[in-house]
């Protein structure tokens, strides 16, 4: 009987040993089938996130611990929501780096990091962001937003407009207000961002603003830019109207402008070129806004500083961002073609750096 006793337990022992295989097998397939995307959608979405990695890594942001805490980046703007951003803001950033790389555009594209610069670049250090102000692109609500975040007041409706462009009550630190090291903390480690707009409609609302309407009671425009430009711009010394489009463009495209930008000092900024304003090609921003798109863009740009929960961009009047081909075509019509291709070779780093399309009446 011991015979068979043995292979009795032989047969039982191997009998065990396929049941551990078999359950083994079991729990191996339910586990491949409960972490398996249900909706088969993974193995598509594994290219676009390693491409977005891959483009996130050339954005540069030393590691926290090289800096004290009060210069530790702000969760929410780094790292892992940059890899989800729109594809829109991707291809923005990398259009951008590779025009920067255009040997035959750095004239045109690159800038050193001058007081002028750092002057257009408004601080916020309680909620880490630099915001480059660039004119006639919707700056003021910008301000306004960072004007609560700083706790000068507690609501965009509170802000008083007279306090907006006012930086000695506005509560808004310009950058060139600190020191070199701290500059160069906050380049490194902050939040930035600034928007732009197509060039020349940029332009036309830079002379309407301050040549036609001056709204906010800018008395120097027509009284004193306006004359200089025309005395020495304007071609029929007869007209005794005021600065007229042509004259203004007669300027801006003139390669010896600049006689005159230093006479005029920094109210220049609401006609100079984004590169000049911003240096784009120098600070590595985090996102730049296309006031064509801003009610995508505005809400995109609060959730990536992180400060969506704290603060709205003021509501956008409806079409008042839709670019305006027939107005930019009409205040072109009576320039020379001359005159146009002089101006947009001075915009042209403006156009290429943001994506802006050569203008139609420059191809004809």
């Amino acid at each position: 009987w011991l015979p068979s006793d043995n292979m009795h337990h032989q047969w039982l022992l191997l009998a065990a040993c396929f049941w551990v295989i078999f359950m083994f097998m079991v729990a191996s397939k339910f586990i491949t089938l409960t972490f398996k995307d249900p909706d088969g959608y993974g193995a598509k979405q594994e290219p676009l996130i390693l491409t977005a990695v891959t483009k996130v890594e050339e954005v540069h942001v030393p590691e926290e611990k090289h800096w004290p805490e009060e210069f530790q980046p702000t969760g929410k703007a780094f790292s892992g929501h940059l890899i989800r951003q729109p594809l829109v803001h991707m291809e923005r950033l990398e259009l951008l780096r590779n025009v920067c790389r255009d040997t035959a555009l750095r004239n045109l594209s690159h800038t050193a990091v001058s007081k002028f610069v750092l002057d257009r670049i408004f601080v916020c250090d309680k909620h880490k962001i630099l915001f480059c102000q660039t004119p006639k692109v919707g700056n003021t609500q910008w301000k306004k937003v960072l004007i609560v975040l700083n706790g000068a007041f507690s609501s965009i409706e509170e802000i008083p407009e007279n306090i907006v462009h006012d930086h000695e009550k506005n509560g808004l630190p310009r950058l060139s207000s600190f020191s070199d090291s701290e500059i160069k903390k906050r380049l490194n480690l902050y939040f930035k961002f600034f928007i732009v707009r197509d060039p020349f409609e940029r332009l036309i609302s830079a002379f309407k603003d301050k040549f036609v309407h001056n709204p906010r009671f800018e008395p120097w425009y027509r009284h004193e830019i306006a004359p200089g430009i025309i005395r020495k711009y304007r071609k029929n010394r007869t007209e005794t109207k005021g600065l007229q489009f042509e004259d203004f463009v007669r300027y801006l495209g003139d390669p010896n402008h600049r006689w005159l930008d230093v006479q005029f000092g920094d109210h220049i900024i609401h006609w100079v070129t984004y590169v000049e304003l911003c240096a784009p090609c120098e600070i590595t921003y985090s996102v730049i806004g296309h006031h064509e798109t801003l009610e995508d863009d505005a809400p995109y740009i609060l959730k990536a500083a992180g400060i969506d929960h704290l603060v709205s961009y003021p509501t956008i009047p409806p079409g008042i961002t839709v670019y305006n081909k027939t107005k930019v075509e009409r205040y072109f019509s009576g320039i020379s073609k001359r005159d146009i291709r002089r101006l947009y070779a001075r915009f042209e780093g403006d156009f290429k750096l943001f994506g802006y399309r050569e203008p139609d009446f420059l191809l004809n």
